[in-house]
């Protein structure tokens, strides 16, 4: 009887994690560096877990170059669709930039080539 007790226990419990789990971090709009021309640029790791940040916050109309490096032999990472739709490659460990602005409101993504792994630029109110 207290096997079944304990059983039910943790499984309430793993509902609750369940639950409990949140959205991603958004990067703030002043993550990144500015060069001099005003653009911002945002390192974005694509490694096996998929795209580190995963929600990067911009000004609305903000001009952002996302310099993407990925950091593991899969075949799933290997390219980026931009927002844009246009499909870029990855090579290992070179930074390749995407040129993407922030929408008026709302979001853009951008995912692995396979869809599997996806990433937002997303418009944060002042």
């Amino acid at each position: 009887m207290s096997f079944v007790l304990i059983a039910a226990l943790a499984a309430c419990r793993g509902d609750a994690k369940l639950e409990s789990k949140q959205p991603p971090a958004t990067t703030s709009v002043s993550a990144g560096n500015v060069g001099p021309d005003g653009v911002r640029r945002v390192a974005v790791e694509a490694s096996k877990e998929g795209y580190k940040p995963e929600r990067i916050g911009g000004k609305p109309g903000e001009k952002l170059v996302l310099v993407f490096t990925r950091t593991v032999d899969s075949s799933c990472i290997a390219q980026v669709k931009a927002p844009d739709g246009k499909l870029v490659d990855l090579p290992m460990n070179q930074p390749i930039e995407v040129a993407v602005t922030v929408p008026a409101s709302g979001e853009v993504g951008f995912a692995c080539g396979m869809d599997m792994f996806h990433g937002v630029v997303v418009a944060e109110k002042s």
